[in-house]
């Protein structure tokens, strides 16, 4: 590639995400009038084959050796656009994105200024792209074995397609058995299928596998390496046994949301008032309350759900079924029985979910839309205080049996299973997927993956799929036996270096140590992320970021204060 910089620069109209508040015909006339670049062009969607099929035929007509796009987030599709010009023959590095759609049109109206400030942003991509440098991809070696975490039906699912795809597997759980809540219903909704016929031979599937090694009672305390390479630390009876593995899924499942942070409900406080996790052991026998069958039943749902007082302002997603099921179960065994269901709204959104709403309710079950806000004894019975929020109204409602329908929360290893993976949480506690959409089972450390109710709440099917998913995004970096790893890592300059170790401090990923003759720091291009924390941290600047170079950054600056003085004077309209 030749040293004089010949850019591309493509507009992308994001459908009307970017081009109903943005001119991006103007931004793209603008753009060709840049520093070094050859051709400026806008295009519906760039992302699209035919879009990036024209980047292509660029480059190889107009020996383009610089790319810059102009549309949405990096972090969506900066990966494809980077495998586009390095299938065009480019260097992946050479490329750079404006970000013109969360960054500008999404967050300010329709203006002369919004076109601008898009002039603005390519401007300074342009200005940055001609200042990278290419750098070279790197491979590593890959263990083929999988290392699975938690022994619910994600780990298990999980483990049995790594294993029946031939890699020996670690299945760590930290209970007695395999099964983790799964183990204590009776039926699966919609269908009514005893878990017992669905669970059972998946555990002896499992426990029999010869590619599949059980730890029970055992739990994961040290965790180093990297995608491909990682050494687990696995704790069984004061036993520590170290296991390497290529890969590595979290399936560490949830906890149920604990009803006694609610007391207005009298849980634990008033026998007639249960979770639904009592209530399947209850119904496994003889459906009573002190003694007597309860003919009054009502279910409260979103018990820690959609509540911002106790934190949780998520929807636990299986609640709405699993109160639906067990009235089904109450309307079975007591058929006399008068069964209400307090809820906010129902959301029976899975396949044949309506349908079994709907059976429930014909079979005499009634939902009230309602608000409770205490329950109380009245003699032998509770008594629920709701507000109709039909009606308008309040209400009370006499019971034998209160069924709380309790939500999903993050287990409490939650903190410390993010702390030895280095994985991020959400707001909510739970584990954080790379992208919601593009990358919903990977997480930002290559070679982890996420499963199951871990991730966030869900049902059975999802969190089966999840798991199936998961595992077969591990099993590409196994079957390669290699993987490709981010160039574009901390560089320490060893002339500025003094080996104080702020930038250790700083780091994460325990991606830097003091190299033990020289006395400097050195970095492990490896496990590096790239994040930047420690070119912030280090006090004598000996540190900088490749793609994200100190003469880079400030050319950026530079240009977007260069931009604003050559662009002309929007002229503003007043504000109606």
């Amino acid at each position: 590639m030749g040293n004089t910089p010949r850019v591309g620069v493509y507009i992308c109209h994001c459908g009307i995400n970017i081009a109903a508040t943005v001119d991006v015909a103007a931004v793209a006339a603008y753009a060709s009038n840049l520093p070094g670049v050859v051709i400026s062009r806008d295009y519906t969607y760039m992302c699209s084959d035919p879009g990036q099929a024209m980047i292509k035929d660029d480059i190889a007509r107009l020996n383009l050796n610089r790319v810059v796009v102009a549309s949405c987030s990096p972090l969506m599709h900066e990966p494809t656009f980077r495998a586009c010009i390095a299938s065009a023959g480019l260097n992946p590095y050479c490329f750079e994105m404006a970000n013109i759609r969360e960054q500008c049109s999404w967050v300010h109206p329709q203006s002369e200024r919004v076109t601008h400030k898009a002039m603005q942003l390519v401007a300074s991509a342009v200005a940055k792209v001609v200042r990278l440098e290419e750098l070279q991809l790197r491979h590593v070696p890959v263990t083929p074995a999988a290392l699975v975490i938690g022994g619910g039906i994600a780990g298990i699912q999980a483990a049995l397609d790594f294993g029946d795809a031939g890699f020996d597997t670690t299945l760590v759980e930290r209970a007695a058995q395999l099964g983790g809540h799964l183990v204590q219903w009776q039926r699966t909704f919609p269908t009514l299928q005893p878990v017992a016929e669905m669970l059972q031979p998946l555990l002896e599937r499992t426990m029999q596998h010869p590619h599949i090694s059980v730890f029970t009672e055992a739990e994961l305390v040290n965790m180093q390496g990297y995608i491909g390479n990682f050494l687990a630390d696995i704790k069984q009876g004061e036993q520590v046994t170290q296991v390497p593995a290529g890969v590595i899924v979290v399936a560490t499942g949830f906890e149920a949301f604990d009803a006694h942070l609610k007391p207005e409900f009298g849980y634990g406080v008033y026998p007639q008032v249960i979770t639904t996790l009592d209530f399947e052991r209850l119904a496994a026998g003889e459906l009573t309350v002190n003694g007597h069958k309860p003919q009054k039943v009502a279910f409260i749902q979103c018990v820690g759900s959609r509540d911002p007082s106790c934190g949780h302002s998520y929807c636990s997603r299986v609640c709405c079924m699993v109160t639906a099921k067990q009235a089904y179960t109450v309307r079975e065994q007591l058929p006399d029985a008068e069964i209400t269901v307090f809820y906010m709204d129902v959301r029976a959104f899975g396949k044949g979910f309506e349908e079994f709403y709907d059976r429930v309710r014909e079979e005499g079950v009634l939902y009230r839309r309602g608000n409770p806000s205490e329950i109380n004894r009245r003699g032998e019975r509770v008594v629920v205080r709701a507000e109709d929020t039909l009606l308008g109204e309040p209400i009370e409602l006499e019971a034998d049996l209160v069924i709380l329908a309790v939500g999903m929360t993050p287990r409490a290893s939650a903190p410390a299973i993010s702390s030895l993976l280095k994985l991020a949480r959400s707001p909510d506690g739970f584990f954080m997927e790379a992208h919601p959409k593009l990358r919903p089972v990977d997480t930002a450390i290559a070679g982890v993956f996420l499963a199951g109710t871990c991730q966030g709440p869900k049902d059975v099917t999802e969190t089966i799929a999840q798991a199936r998913a998961a595992a077969a995004a591990g099993m590409i970096p196994l079957l390669r036996g290699q993987v490709q790893v981010d160039a574009a890592t901390a560089r320490i300059d060893e002339e500025l270096c003094s080996g104080c170790g702020q930038c250790a401090r700083a780091c994460s990923f325990e991606a830097l140590s003091l190299h033990p003759v020289t006395g400097v720091m050195r970095v492990n291009s490896v496990l590096c992320q790239g994040c930047g924390a420690c070119a912030a941290a280090c006090p004598s600047g000996a540190i900088d970021l490749r793609q994200y170079r100190f003469a880079q950054i400030l050319a950026q600056v530079d240009e977007l204060v260069a931009s604003e003085i050559r662009l002309p004077a929007p002229s503003l309209q007043p504000v109606s």
